[in-house]
């Protein structure tokens, strides 16, 4: 028979993509606000995979990743979602988002976004959120899945990932250390 258990903490770790690259300084500013200091980010990454949110946002479109120093509970991933749509709302202009914020975490054994989309893979966890399984670590490194977007089964995405990985187990040594 299977325990209840509380689930391990994650590694907070949030994409943005936007076309005007300036606009990352003060939706860093907010983030910090909301989720405290950051601990990597990673370089700009091209957003040439898909014309999906060309009418909206425009192009060249850019992906960075802000990855968070505090842990966060897994179960608070809906909230975090519904704080980064607030975010992007008020960048909106027109009706129109100037930035996607994407929210997730990272665990040793899987990354995980968050998206108010449903879709057969994806499994409701309130708020009108689901958890997204974007990426699986097998083998020695992260493994794509058949829905994984584009721009996360990129070799650099997965690249910057194992940092984090290996950060976050870093992370959780140094907690237990401390308890």
């Amino acid at each position: 028979m299977s325990l209840p258990r509380l689930p391990q903490a994650a590694k907070l770790v949030i994409g943005l993509f936007m076309n005007q690259r300036e606009l990352i300084h003060p939706i860093t500013d907010r983030l910090k606000k909301c989720f405290g200091a950051i601990d990597m980010v990673s370089p700009w990454f091209d957003f040439s995979f898909t014309d999906y949110y060309e009418s909206e946002m425009g192009t060249p479109l850019y992906r960075r990743m802000l990855v968070f120093v505090t842990l966060i509970q897994q179960s608070h991933l809906a909230n975090i979602k519904k704080q980064t749509n607030a975010i992007e709302n008020l960048y909106a202009q027109k009706g129109k988002r100037s930035v996607n914020i994407d929210p997730g975490y990272l665990l040793r054994e899987r990354f995980v976004l968050a998206t108010g989309k449903n879709y057969s893979h994806r499994i409701y966890i309130g708020c009108g959120i689901y958890a997204d399984l974007t990426l699986v670590y097998r083998n020695g490194g992260f493994q794509t899945l058949e829905w994984t977007y584009p721009d996360y089964a990129e070799p650099r995405m997965h690249d910057f990932l194992m940092r984090v990985r290996k950060k976050y187990i870093d992370d959780l040594k140094r907690e237990k250390l401390n308890d």
